[in-house]
């Protein structure tokens, strides 16, 4: 009866081996957490930037009153198609982690403003509500790209501060103002700062 007693009361020893494995996994955690989602690619923006140049020339030449809408709308789903291809192709170039810690934070940071964006549209676009659109793109838009960019590298969070300054301009400028304001910005920004990343962050 006292031994088992004994055998109730006596510590259990963790053995060093195992102290070292969940110290090991607490510090790459930790690095993870850390870390810099570098996998978001500079030419993929330059192909996201080209696309909003076409954009842009075909919403002059075809746009009409909601055609304009679908034709950036249509921009813009090539546009998220370009950048998760060329987001994989950087991950499998320099092998990262599509899934690390960094990666996550970067996709559930940038996705809610976008997601908001879509259903602001829908329903401006209900109410036959146009003027602003525009703006709230770019507006939403500069919103993702900073908040997902907190996750990756600097230059990726001031594009998406040059996104929301075009945003704020285009709501409270003339409606004329509006289509250029997006070239700047869905365009020139994308390009600008693809070169950018592309240089110094090795694609």
């Amino acid at each position: 009866m006292a031994a088992a007693k004994a055998l109730r009361k006596s510590p259990v020893v963790v053995g060093m081996e195992d102290k070292a494995h969940e110290n090991l996994r607490f510090i790459r955690n930790a690095m993870e957490g850390a870390s810099s989602f570098t996998a978001v690619s500079g030419w993929g923006l330059v192909a996201i930037g080209v696309l909003g140049c076409i954009g842009f020339t075909l919403s002059r030449v075809f746009g009409r009153n909601e055609a304009w809408v679908w034709i950036w709308l249509g921009t813009a789903a090539l546009a998220v198609l370009a950048g998760i291809l060329s987001i994989v192709w950087k991950a499998k170039k320099r092998k990262t982690d599509l899934f690390s810690v960094a990666a996550r934070k970067f996709a559930f940071n940038l996705a809610p403003p976008l997601i908001a964006a879509l259903l602001l549209t829908i329903a401006l676009v209900n109410a036959g509500e146009l003027a602003s659109l525009g703006g709230l793109w770019l507006l939403l838009y500069g919103t993702g790209v900073v908040t997902g960019g907190s996750a990756s590298v600097r230059s990726v969070p001031v594009m998406g501060l040059g996104f929301f300054g075009l945003g704020a301009a285009a709501l409270f400028l003339p409606a004329a103002f509006t289509p250029w304001l997006m070239l700047a910005g869905f365009g020139g920004l994308h390009i600008g700062f693809g070169i950018h990343i592309a240089r110094r962050h090795h694609g």
